[in-house]
């Protein structure tokens, strides 16, 4: 067993103060905006500390540029995907999403990523872990980070993955398939309800936020509340440094307030700025936080959570979408479209019975790209786990 052999040479390497070379198969993918290796959790050890050094090492991470491993020095190319045959009588995979920080040794595996999910179909697909069919094959994925199902629609014409297309998304150059995801039962994801705090708003540190868990944990601002205009960019964002402690004091007290405890070494919940939008036929416009830095777009998940809470009366989104005269009060919104710094997301929400706050399932289109197969290299130090810090997934 991989596994078992990892152990082994881990055990060498610190009994005799020495680095070994250690090596797993990998497919490195595009999903969404963002980008990552792919990796069978067969080829891991048991161990969720054992997991979190190798890909530490993966990475390169402790490095600005993560020079030693294969990160792109940003969180959105700091990602890792983990896949395997599901037990699960309703999923075909397993999906366990690692963020695994760029300039500190740590890993993080408790937050979801719809980006990187955008990938695991055709990963199942090329894999062989999951049967290709004709025209359209649809893998049933779970996704470990939140015990929620998800349905993925991608295209295999001829019985093969299909990459190219006619799909564009902001934040992507060209134009690729789009995968058609279906994410059910989100409400609830970490912190069993749609909001938490049992409030639709509560006031912190004098701001108005919203505490809301669908797909993710976020906190909601009015970026106005701030002295922003929403407009700013992420460079913009990232060098305010007065707002960006102010938000994460927030942020921490919104996780004790969610039932998610200390949340210093987490990055959930993730703050959203929101605003009115300047397309005329966009709902909102956002600013996602990772949770230290503005994204570069919106996570599939944060979109989900900020789709979702547009409709539930009283919410920060759903105050300035009815005030921009785009809902009525008390009214849902079955489309929804966020601007970001890159551009636009589309989501369909669909809600049982018209209620605001039972969510049947939230749809959207991503694509995604095979970029390279093959076996990757890492490294076990003589001194395991330091610097390093890890979160379970829940």
């Amino acid at each position: 067993m991989k596994s078992a052999l990892t152990c082994s040479y881990h055990d060498f390497s610190t009994r005799y103060g020495m680095t070994m070379m250690n090596s797993i198969p990998c497919m490195i993918m595009r999903g969404g905006t963002s980008r990552g290796p792919f990796l069978r959790m067969k080829d891991l050890p048991d161990n969720q500390a054992a997991q979190a050094e190798i890909l530490i090492s993966l990475m390169g991470s402790g490095h600005a540029l993560q020079v030693d491993g294969i990160g792109g020095g940003d969180p959105l190319t700091s990602k890792v995907a983990i896949v395997e045959r599901s037990s699960h009588p309703e999923a075909d995979v397993d999906y366990l999403f690692a963020q695994v920080d760029v300039l500190n040794r740590r890993v993080d595996f408790n937050p979801n990523c719809g980006n990187m999910l955008s990938a695991v179909g055709p990963y199942a697909l090329e894999t062989g872990l999951v049967a290709l069919q004709e025209g359209m094959t649809t893998v049933r994925v779970r996704n470990l980070n939140t015990q929620r199902l998800i349905e993925c629609h991608v295209p295999t014409p001829g019985g093969q993955v299909a990459y190219e297309g006619d799909t564009t998304i902001s934040g992507v150059p060209g134009c690729a398939a789009g995968i058609q995801l279906g994410f059910l039962d989100i409400v609830g994801t970490k912190t069993g309800a749609l909001l938490p705090t049992g409030n639709a708003i509560d006031t912190i540190d004098g701001l108005q936020v919203t505490c809301l868990d669908a797909a993710t944990p976020i906190m909601m601002v009015n970026a106005a509340d701030l002295g922003l205009s929403g407009q700013e960019s992420p460079a913009e964002l990232d060098a305010h440094s007065a707002m960006l402690e102010r938000l994460e004091s927030v942020r921490r007290e919104a996780g004790l307030r969610m039932g998610l405890g200390d949340v210093s070494q987490s990055v959930l919940p993730k703050p959203v700025l929101v605003s009115a939008p300047i397309d005329d036929d966009s709902t909102l416009c956002t600013r996602y936080f990772v949770p230290h830095r503005c994204h570069k777009a919106i996570a599939v998940t944060g979109a989900i959570a900020v789709a979702t809470a547009v409709s539930v009366p009283g919410t920060v989104a759903n105050r300035i979408v009815v005030e921009a005269g785009k809902l009525e009060v008390d009214g849902q919104l079955s489309q929804v479209s966020l601007e970001h710094p890159s551009g636009f997301i589309d989501l369909d929400v669909e809600h049982r019975n018209g209620n605001p706050v039972d969510i049947a399932r939230v749809s959207l289109i991503r694509t995604a790209r095979k970029i390279m197969s093959g076996t990757l290299f890492y490294s076990l130090p003589s001194a395991p786990g330091q610097d390093m810090l890890t979160s379970r997934a829940s």
